[in-house]
């Protein structure tokens, strides 16, 4: 069994993990890719279900009160389960890949475990990238099918030697005033023999020193094109994504200092860290953003809701603004579960003297469904996807008005309609 089955019934899965705050989210992610998901805290009711129901999948947790998923796969061995097993933990990925080897010894189906806290997108790859094996493979043979996308990486430390990289930046418009209110720098590649190179092909794993450089080259090249919009006269709030170990990095606030405009007309700049990057360093990130503030620098908790962060952790942290991943946001006007959990963040957004930012709009319906929920400001390729700096101006000084008119018909069908 290599991928969820299509049968007449939707696939199914059950949710072992005593933490209920995040058995209830894994759920909630697993209904948006068309799986029922039910959660379950106590092991005993979880086995009694499984045996009962054979679900398609099932997501374990490491450490389970007075029991461990050791002892579960043992069982699940005995029942002879024969659907996924996904494993997820905030232990170490070397612990991981041990239990994971432990329960194919068991004869179970495998899928590549996940250390909390996780993005949404990291679980739907989990599911919806499985192969089906041929028929005559065994169902419980222990192994996935290897990924047979050809290699299409590039060499970041070569690009960034060769001068082959560029700044992109997609603009967020400002559903209060319907104008645009600042862009967001996006990397990108050009090499002569491939062309513009996408993000995937270019940024390496997380962690990986090379986005120290990386950083640097985004943060010189970002406030030289504010320099250039502003004197074409847009001086936008300019947005730049750096990873929390460069952030916290020796050296980053000493060069943030030194390239920051000094001139009266500079609205200061975002920093985009990602939510569980923010959760597994925040006391070093407190530290470090309670400085960028002082230097006109603001923080951005970026794919919010990916990573399952509870409250508590985030209460401390002095960002400016909550960026809702694009998973929640896509089909949002039609699915009431989405639909709430995007009204969710805006109210914590607003709780904690945020703004909320929507990533990921595709058409008008979730455009006007984000305007009735109360975002502050939205990003998507309804309006505008990602441009070179030359585009930029061209795009700031003619769609605008563009944009106000659709916007304007759009407030229009909110009010005859009551929303």
């Amino acid at each position: 069994m290599g991928e969820l089955p299509k049968e007449e019934h939707p696939p199914n899965a059950l949710v072992l993990d005593d933490e209920a705050q995040v058995g209830a989210m894994v759920c909630k992610v697993l209904a948006m890719i068309g799986i029922a998901g039910e959660h379950f805290t106590d092991p005993v009711a979880f086995l009694t279900e499984t045996k009962r129901r054979h679900p398609h999948l099932i997501v374990l947790d490491l450490a389970l009160g007075q029991t461990d998923a050791i002892d579960v796969m043992r069982k699940l061995d005995v029942i002879k389960f024969s659907g996924l097993v996904l494993l997820i933990s905030g232990r170490d990925e070397s612990t991981l890949a041990e239990i994971e080897r432990i329960g194919r010894a068991h004869g179970l189906w495998m899928v590549q475990s996940l250390r909390k806290p996780f993005r949404a997108a990291d679980l739907k790859s989990r599911l919806q990238s499985l192969v089906r094996p041929e028929r005559s493979q065994p169902a419980r043979s222990g192994s996935l099918p290897p990924d047979s996308r050809p290699d299409t990486r590039i060499d970041l430390a070569d690009a960034l030697q060769q001068k082959q990289l560029e700044l992109w930046y997609q603009p967020k418009l400002d559903i209060r005033s319907w104008t645009i209110c600042g862009a967001e720098a996006l990397i990108r590649a050009r090499l002569p023999d491939r062309g513009l190179v996408q993000p995937i092909d270019l940024l390496p794993p997380a962690g990986d020193p090379l986005y120290k450089p990386l950083s640097i080259f985004v943060m010189q090249r970002s406030m030289a094109d504010w320099a250039t919009l502003s004197a074409a006269g847009h001086p936008l709030t300019l947005a730049i994504n750096v990873p929390a170990s460069v952030l916290n990095a020796p050296g980053f606030v000493d060069m943030v200092r030194q390239l920051i405009p000094t001139t009266p007309q500079f609205p200061g700049l975002i920093v985009e860290v990602t939510e569980d990057e923010i959760i597994r360093d925040q006391y070093w990130v407190h530290e470090v953003a309670m400085q960028l503030r002082l230097c006109n620098v603001l923080l951005s908790i970026d794919d919010f809701g990916s990573a399952y962060a509870s409250l508590s952790r985030l209460k401390d942290l002095p960002f400016h603004e909550v960026k809702l991943d694009r998973s929640f946001v896509s089909g949002c006007a039609d699915d009431s579960l989405k639909r709430g959990l995007c009204q969710t963040v805006v109210d914590i957004a607003h709780r904690f003297g945020a703004t909320a930012c929507a990533e990921g709009v595709e058409s008008a319906e979730e455009l006007r469904c984000l305007a009735d929920l109360g975002f502050d400001s939205v990003q998507g390729f309804y309006f505008a996807r990602p441009m070179p700096l030359g585009l930029l101006i061209e795009f700031l000084a003619k769609k605008p008005g563009d944009l106000l008119r659709n916007s304007a018909s759009i407030k229009k069908e909110r009010t005859i309609g009551g929303a």
